[in-house]
Parts: structure tokens; C-alpha cells; sequence
């Protein structure tokens, strides 16, 4: 199982379980190559499409960024996983989602407070990294490493350089325009390292060991 597949089945219950019963009509933000959970949904009866400018080149996916979709009628739910940090202009993003989704539609989002990586989490993921398939937190750990900087210093310049949101900043944004329903903090590395479930990390979370920096959050329109 990739990384991307570990994420999407681990979140996928969390997903259901906030969604209007099938065969509702749901987008997909940011659904990657492989399709994002638009799979998921299908063999669940849902009414389903993936957006994403690199989204699988097949019927019910658009190639496209979610702000220039046009959609022919309103959507009963839209899923941002892991999406909104990197987007342009969130504001415009989450507007987007506004006059996407019906008067009772729902929006599920799961985001990234990169802001709360702090030291002792990092040092405890580059304690998990596998030896053998590179990715984005070996990238961290050598880079940090090469720097010579304190950690927050380098996380901060990386964060910079790759124009990303902050969450709380994400978090406002929704806040403004939607009734939120649920706000927790939960699991974001466990794809990523090695030997290491989503319950893993949650127990060193639970323990006091590393911070919680996946956001989990579920609203709806005002």
C-alpha cells in the first residue's frame, strides 16, 4: 500500500461517516493522479467527481483547478483533503465551495497546521523514516540537517519558499463562511514512516510526545 492509498483508506471512515446518504452528488478537491477518494465514493453509490489539474485523465474527473470548474447544478457535498494548504488563494477557494454546494450541503475537510510541527514531533518522524523509499520527511530531515538552522527557523523558510497556508489561517477562513459541525486534531505522518499506524500516532499524540497537526473539520453553509 502507498502512502496515498494508507491515507485515503485510514480517512475514509471519517469521510462516510459525515456525508449525506447515497447516491449524493460530491466533489473531490484535490483528488491527485490516482483519484483521491472518488473510488471510495463510487463503490459506495455516490454521485462522484474529482477535481485537480494533474486528476486521472477518465470520465468524472477534471483536469482543472476547483476554482475554474463549472458545474452544471449544485453539489450535495465537497471533500478537501490535504488541498487548501497549497492553493493559491484559499479565500477564493472556499468562496468557490460556497456557491458549489447546496443550501444544506456539506463540507469535509482534512488539512495540515504545518505551524505545529514543532522539533519533537520532527525528531520523532525522522526516527521512523523507512531506509529505502525517499520522501518528503527524508527530504526535510537532510535539508534541515544541511542548514545549520534551528528547527523552526528552517520549517518557517520552508513553509515560505513553498507559499504555504498556515492552518489556523484555513481554519478562519471556514470559520467565517461556514456553520462548522466538528473540529479535532489527529494523525498527519503515519503514511509517510515506516511500521507506523495512524493509532501509532495518535498514542504518542495522546502521551504528550508530539503534536496533533492533522485538522479534521466538517461544516456547513450558514
Amino acid at each position: 500500500m502507498t502512502p496515498g492509498e494508507h491515507w485515503l483508506a485510514t480517512l475514509w471512515p471519517l469521510v462516510r461517516a459525515h456525508l449525506p446518504a447515497p447516491p449524493a452528488r460530491v466533489v473531490d478537491i484535490g483528488c491527485g493522479p490516482h483519484g483521491g477518494f472518488v473510488p471510495f465514493l463510487h463503490s459506495n453509490g455516490y454521485d462522484a467527481a474529482g477535481v485537480d489539474p494533474k486528476a486521472p485523465d477518465i470520465a468524472d474527473y477534471h483536469r482543472i483547478e476547483f476554482e475554474h470548474l463549472e458545474l452544471p447544478e449544485r453539489v450535495d457535498a465537497v471533500i478537501a483533503s490535504t488541498s487548501l494548504h497549497h492553493v493559491t488563494d484559499p479565500a477564493e477557494v472556499i468562496d468557490r465551495v460556497t456557491e458549489t454546494l447546496r443550501s444544506d450541503g456539506t463540507l469535509v475537510v482534512f488539512e495540515w497546521a504545518w505551524e505545529k510541527f514543532d522539533e519533537a514531533t520532527a525528531h520523532w518522524c525522522f526516527r521512523r523514516l523507512g531506509q529505502n523509499d525517499e520522501n518528503w520527511l527524508h527530504r526535510r530531515r537532510d535539508e534541515w540537517t544541511t542548514s545549520g538552522q534551528e528547527w523552526g527557523t528552517y520549517l518557517e523558510d520552508w513553509a515560505r519558499r513553498e507559499r504555504l497556508h498556515r492552518g489556523e489561517a484555513l481554519l478562519r477562513l471556514l470559520d467565517e463562511r461556514f456553520e462548522r459541525r466538528l473540529l479535532t486534531f489527529g494523525p498527519y505522518f503515519f503514511p509517510d514512516l515506516a511500521d507506523t499506524t495512524d493509532a501509532d500516532e495518535q498514542a504518542a499524540i495522546a502521551a504528550g510526545l508530539i503534536r496533533a497537526t492533522r485538522i479534521d473539520w466538517v461544516g456547513g453553509r450558514r
